[in-house]
Formats: structure tokens, C-alpha cells, sequence
């Protein structure tokens, strides 16, 4: 007993010198960043560039100052997503219809849609069945192994529709909830554990946290990172194929599921459970089953609504398949409906879907989409697609790109490119938020394959697929910061199963999936 005290206490005192570390190091990342960011743009603005025009010589300067803001975070992410376009007016690089268009870009659209549509399911209670739905499985019943899997299963689903942070804010307490349901069972049982140094709720909060980011890779709105790419390559590279919702999710759900299975292996074997049943977990679950009641007229509507987007956003697929990629018909409905429209047709629905025709009530009210829309992360990614245009506009990323294929000696294979990418992009990830990472990577990426003459696609989507992979940090996702805020997770857990998932995944799932799959779905 003595040594299992001893033990904890050592755990403790480690836990809490890690996190004095890295809030030391957040606070020095930050006084840095505001210093640093500055200087480099002075200095960069006013040194000589060999070959590089005078507009993307200050363009240069700039983003310089909006990349080491976006790492550092001296200021909030999306202001620095602002300031790179207005300072781009002010300085007179480009003007200011220029500099904003990149703001009402449909991609914008395509992501303020899911984020109603998510609002609603959230508001609604939509989101809430299904993963209670999941969870009260006959399947997975009272095993610690089989609720393991399931709550990463739900959070999964669901966050291949809904935001990652959303989802894991609504997995927590049911995590929680069952963590409860295990120190009760072994109090009856004469065993008093904390919970805070057990390990089967250490793992069960990763797989929460995990499992939320791991969805996020299954459909273009899952995500940031994904939307933001695509978006990328619409602007900077409009002759390459179109990627599809389709054909996103294509790959995106077989790189899911082998990340997933991935995850679910290396959580369960470092956090195994030294129970084989949880008492009142069933109970448990099926309390909250019930308090959901039954399937009132709102949950129904946004249901219609969410499957009305969903079948818009694949129909392409669909008919590309009966009738090939050169169809009139696939050409026609493309103009109709495409991913954007799709998305704010399933939205505008929710808001004149009635729940009480008399009263005038609908599906969704306005305060509550308001509310629902990350205006934070619709203004990093405007911001973003301005700053990547405007890099393709001025040829400073065919400049970037030149530099770096005479760092790289010469022309490079496919898949070295691809790799430096990737890991460029999985390990920004884990400094900074993923979004900013895939903003700032992103068009220096696809500027680069475009002035090298390879196609530009595999590498965006590696970059997406790689920025989800921000498992080792509690900055590197909300979800990861969700989750460690509960205090069942030492951070120095996080990092050595977050390093191993990341290895693997990058290398073994990422690569091979965008150079076989997306390769071969697109013939590129």
C-alpha cells in the first residue's frame, strides 16, 4: 500500500513539473512570437531577394509575420489571420478586393452550413442519441473492453459530421459517468481507486479525445484542416481534378478505420482494465436512454435536414459511378448543387422545417445558428486562402518552390515530397492548433508540387490527413485539451502514446493511402 502511495505521489509531482514547463513555455512562446514576428518582416522587407518581384518580396515579409504568429499565438489565431490581408492593403502589395475575396469563397460556405447543421443535431439532441444509441449496443453490455470500443466508435461517427470539439464536449461526461461507475463497483467491492492514477481511465479519456480527431478525417466538413486544403487547391491549382465529397470520403473512411484500429490497439494494451465486468454501467447508459424520451418533431426535421445534405453531397459520387466522370448529367447537377449549396440547402431547411406550425416555431432558431458558427475558425481559413492566393498570385510560392527542389538537389521523387510534407505538417501540428498548421504549410505545399510539375492533390490531402494526427500535446486539439483538463491523463502519458500512434500512422496509413487510394480514385 505504502509503495502504491509512493507511487502516486512520484506520478504527481511529475505531472504537475510537466505542466509548469509547458505553461513556461507557452508564455515564453508567446513573448517571443511578439517580438520575433515583427523583426523578421522588417528585416525581410528590406533585404535583397534574387528573383523575386517587388510584390512578392513584401508579400514575403508579411507572411512571415502572420506564420510565426500563428505558431507563437501572441495574439488570438483568427486576428492573425486578419492582420495578414490588411496589411497587405495598407502596404500597398495588393488591393483590397484582392486581398478580402478569398472571404466569401464558397468553401466558406460549404463549412458554415456544417456547422449549422451540427448546431442543430446539438440544440436538437440529435447527437446525443446516436452515441447513446452506440453505447446501449446489446453488444458491448457491462465489458470494460467492449465500452472501451464503443465510446471510441460513437465519438468517431459522430465527429465525422460534427466538430471534433463539439463532439468530444459531449463524449466527456459520458466517460465520466462510466469512470464513476467503475470506482463505485470497486468501493462495494472493498478496492478504493483514484481514478487519477488508474489506468483504464486514462486510456478511456484518450480514446475520447483521440477517436474525436480520428473522425474528423471521414468527410471534407470534418474537420479544419480537411475544408482548408481543399479550398487550397480550388484557389491555387483550379486545373487539377476536382476532388469530390465522394471521393473524400472514400479515402477518408479507410484511412479512419486503420487509424482508429491503430489507436484502439495501442490505447487498450497501455491502458488495459483489472476488471472483466463495470456494475451499473448498463444502468447507467440506459438511464440516460430513457431520459431522452422519445423522438420528438425537432430531432425528426434535423434528421431530414442532415440527410438531405448527405445525400446531395454524394449523389456526384453516385453518378459518376453509373455514368462516368464526363457525364452531361454528372456536369449538370454539379452546376446545381454543388458541395456548398448542398450544405446551406440542408441548413436553410432547418430553418423552415416547423416544429409548431401555429406558434411559428421551426427546427432551429437563428440565435441559436448564430451561436453554432466558429466565426473564429471561418476567419482562419478566409484568411488563410487569402494569404495562400495571394503567395500564388505574386509567384512567390513558384519562387518557395524553386528553393526548395535546389534544397532537395534537384527534382524529387513523389514520395520523399510527399513525406516532408506530411511530417512538416504533423509535427506544426503539435506545436500550434492544426488549423494554423495546415494554413500555413498548405500553400507553400501545393505552390511546391505546382512549380515541380507533381500533381498537387496527394499532398494536400497527406497534409490534412497528417494534421489530424496531433495526438501528443493537450494544445495540439481541443479535444486533447478536453480531455486532460480532467485530470485523469498526465500529460507525460500523452505525449509516449501520442508519439507512437503518430509514428505509425503517418508512415504506415497516411502515406500509403494517398499514394495508392487517392491516386488511383482520381487517376492521377
Amino acid at each position: 500500500m505504502e509503495e502504491i502511495i509512493t507511487e502516486q505521489v512520484e506520478q504527481e509531482q511529475l505531472d504537475a513539473h510537466a505542466l509548469e514547463k509547458e505553461e513556461k513555455f507557452d508564455r515564453w512562446r508567446h513573448a517571443v512570437g511578439a517580438v520575433l514576428g515583427p523583426l523578421c518582416a522588417v528585416l525581410i522587407w528590406f533585404m535583397p531577394f534574387e528573383g523575386l518581384n517587388e510584390e512578392a518580396h513584401h508579400l514575403l515579409a508579411i507572411m512571415s509575420l502572420v506564420a510565426i504568429w500563428w505558431i507563437t499565438e501572441p495574439v488570438a489565431i483568427p486576428v492573425t489571420s486578419l492582420v495578414g490581408p490588411t496589411l497587405c492593403v495598407v502596404l500597398g502589395v495588393v488591393k483590397v478586393k484582392s486581398a478580402f475575396a478569398a472571404f466569401a469563397s464558397p468553401m466558406i460556405f460549404l463549412f458554415m452550413g456544417g456547422f449549422i447543421i451540427a448546431k442543430a443535431m446539438m440544440v436538437n439532441g440529435l447527437d446525443k442519441r446516436i452515441a447513446y444509441g452506440i453505447m446501449s449496443m446489446k453488444w458491448v453490455g457491462d465489458s470494460p473492453r467492449r465500452i472501451f470500443l464503443a465510446i471510441g466508435l460513437a465519438c468517431m461517427i459522430c465527429s465525422g459530421w460534427i466538430s471534433n470539439t463539439a463532439t468530444a464536449a459531449m463524449m466527456f461526461p459520458i466517460a465520466l459517468g462510466l469512470l464513476e461507475a467503475i470506482r463505485e463497483m470497486m468501493a462495494a467491492n472493498g478496492k478504493v481507486i483514484d481514478l487519477k492514477h488508474y489506468k483504464y481511465a486514462t486510456g478511456l479519456m484518450l480514446m475520447t479525445a483521440y477517436a474525436c480527431s480520428i473522425g474528423g478525417v471521414l468527410t471534407p466538413i470534418g474537420t479544419p484542416p480537411n475544408i482548408i486544403m481543399l479550398g487550397f487547391l480550388e484557389e491555387l491549382a483550379p486545373e487539377a481534378p476536382h476532388v469530390s465529397f465522394f471521393n473524400w470520403m472514400v479515402w477518408g473512411f479507410v484511412a479512419m478505420v486503420i487509424y482508429f484500429v491503430i489507436a484502439y490497439i495501442v490505447l487498450w494494451k497501455m491502458f488495459p482494465a483489472n476488471v472483466k465486468h463495470i456494475d451499473g454501467a448498463q444502468e447507467f447508459i440506459k438511464s440516460h436512454v430513457s431520459a431522452l424520451g422519445k423522438w420528438n418533431r425537432a430531432q425528426i426535421n434535423t434528421l431530414i435536414a442532415f440527410l438531405v445534405a448527405v445525400t446531395l453531397w454524394v449523389t456526384p459520387g453516385i453518378l459518376s459511378v453509373i455514368y462516368g466522370s464526363d457525364a452531361p448529367i454528372l456536369k449538370d447537377y454539379n452546376k446545381l448543387f454543388p458541395e456548398a449549396i448542398a450544405a446551406m440547402v440542408g441548413a436553410l431547411l432547418l430553418f423552415f422545417l416547423p416544429v409548431n406550425a401555429k406558434k411559428g416555431e421551426m427546427t432551429l432558431h437563428w440565435k441559436d445558428a448564430i451561436a453554432g458558427v466558429e466565426w473564429g475558425t471561418l476567419l482562419l481559413f478566409g484568411g488563410g486562402l487569402a494569404m495562400g492566393g495571394l503567395m500564388y498570385e505574386t509567384g512567390l510560392s513558384d519562387w518557395i518552390g524553386q528553393g526548395i527542389k535546389i534544397a532537395l538537389g534537384g527534382q524529387p521523387s513523389e514520395i520523399l515530397f510527399l513525406s516532408i510534407f506530411c511530417v512538416a505538417a504533423l509535427l506544426l501540428s503539435e506545436l500550434t492548433s492544426h488549423t494554423a498548421a495546415t494554413n500555413l504549410i498548405g500553400p507553400i505545399a501545393i505552390g511546391t508540387a505546382l512549380s515541380l510539375g507533381i500533381s498537387p492533390i496527394p499532398v494536400a490531402v497527406g497534409i490534412a490527413l497528417s494534421s489530424s494526427l496531433g495526438f501528443m500535446m493537450p494544445v495540439s486539439t481541443p479535444p486533447n485539451a478536453i480531455v486532460y483538463a480532467s485530470g485523469y491523463v498526465p500529460i507525460t502519458k500523452m505525449i509516449k502514446s501520442g508519439v507512437i500512434i503518430d509514428i505509425i500512422g503517418i508512415f504506415c496509413v497516411t502515406i500509403p493511402v494517398v499514394l495508392l487510394l487517392v491516386k488511383y480514385i482520381l487517376g492521377i
